[in-house]
């Protein structure tokens, strides 16, 4: 199906509708198309829950995507149907691959500032704020000036994963550099203006407040080195730094560093987790500043840790008392 076709087009328009995130969008259209092609061009409307099924089986048996992936199909394929078509599918008899559980990946400190310390400014920046914050590196990178406070020592996520905002601490020693990387953006975003352009804003909001590109609040904190077009006015703007940006550079430092171990950006979050549980943190605090819904997702980080609450040790490290108490 050609990537202009008319029925693709009004999925997008629905989901611009209805606020889903550019990613999302991505994502759903991407599974969509596929399914469509999997079932030789036939339209959704001619086909239910046989065809889900078979293009689900595909992906686990043939394709070997993961659980989770195969999960995001599913979603995509519900919204289709539910949202769209206004057909929903249920009672389909399909279980999907169960997600094996796995422990993420925790640095130790001396580790993290191993690594840390092999990275140069802005980048270096990004990571200390994953690693001092609890950000997912999405987060880091889409700050803006506005979502500093540096009276309260705080950072404001806005619209994180779920469509959700909180507040999360703002580390001391990030402070200076900070300011110093801030003030450098804000200089950047201002030349723009002199031409019109600025930083790219949420199409609604730019629309409501069409100077509001021209307010140092809405700047980005780590803009992009160069100028790019809005996925959706099309207007030239600024975007703040991809992502992929800071994962080659964290790999780069990850191997200077001597690390053995698999690290990503997110290890920095789950370390920043680990660590505050390991310094006696309250686990509904670290659940707060994560920002998870339920505690059980935060749990994971107390079977991580060495010695958990109830203040168990590993039979090994008893034997010097057993052999004390044998002597007297």
């Amino acid at each position: 199906m050609s990537r202009k076709s008319p029925f693709i087009e009004s999925i997008r328009r629905t989901m611009r509708l209805r606020g889903y995130s550019i990613r999302t969008e991505k994502s759903y259209l991407y599974w969509i198309r596929f399914y469509i092609r999997f079932h030789k061009n036939r339209h959704p409307k001619e086909m239910s829950k046989d065809e889900i099924i078979q293009f689900l089986d595909f992906l686990a048996s043939d394709r070997n995507v993961t659980a989770n992936t195969q999960r995001i199909a599913l979603n995509a394929l519900m919204f289709l149907y539910s949202k769209i078509l206004e057909q929903p599918v249920s009672n389909m008899g399909f279980k999907l691959a169960s997600k094996p559980r796995s422990l993420p990946t925790v640095l130790s400190i001396s580790e993290a500032m191993s690594i840390i310390s092999k990275l140069k400014g802005a980048h270096q920046l990004v990571v200390k704020m994953m690693y001092g914050s609890g950000l997912r590196v999405s987060e880091a990178l889409s700050l803006r000036v506005q979502d500093i406070d540096f009276e309260q020592n705080s950072i404001t996520i806005r619209a994180g994963k779920g469509n959700k905002d909180r507040v999360t601490l703002l580390s001391q020693r990030v402070k200076d550099s900070l300011l110093t990387q801030l003030n450098r953006a804000i200089e950047i975003q201002q030349m723009d203006n002199l031409s019109g352009v600025g930083p790219s804003i949420p199409d609604a909001l730019g629309r409501k407040y069409p100077n509001a590109f021209r307010q140092a609040g809405w700047m980005f904190i780590f803009p992009s080195f160069s100028l790019c077009h809005h996925p959706i006015n099309k207007q030239l703007c600024r975007h703040h730094l991809h992502a992929s940006v800071v994962r080659k550079a964290l790999k780069v430092a990850r191997e200077t560093a001597n690390i053995h171990k698999r690290v990503t950006c997110h290890t920095f979050r789950h370390s920043f987790a680990t660590h505050l549980l390991e310094a006696g943190t309250d686990i509904r605090t670290v659940q707060e500043l994560l920002g998870h819904t339920d505690v059980k997702t935060t749990q994971i980080y107390t079977h991580i840790i060495g010695k958990h609450y109830a203040g168990t040790t590993s039979p090994l490290d008893r034997i010097s008392e057993v052999q004390a108490s044998y002597r007297t």
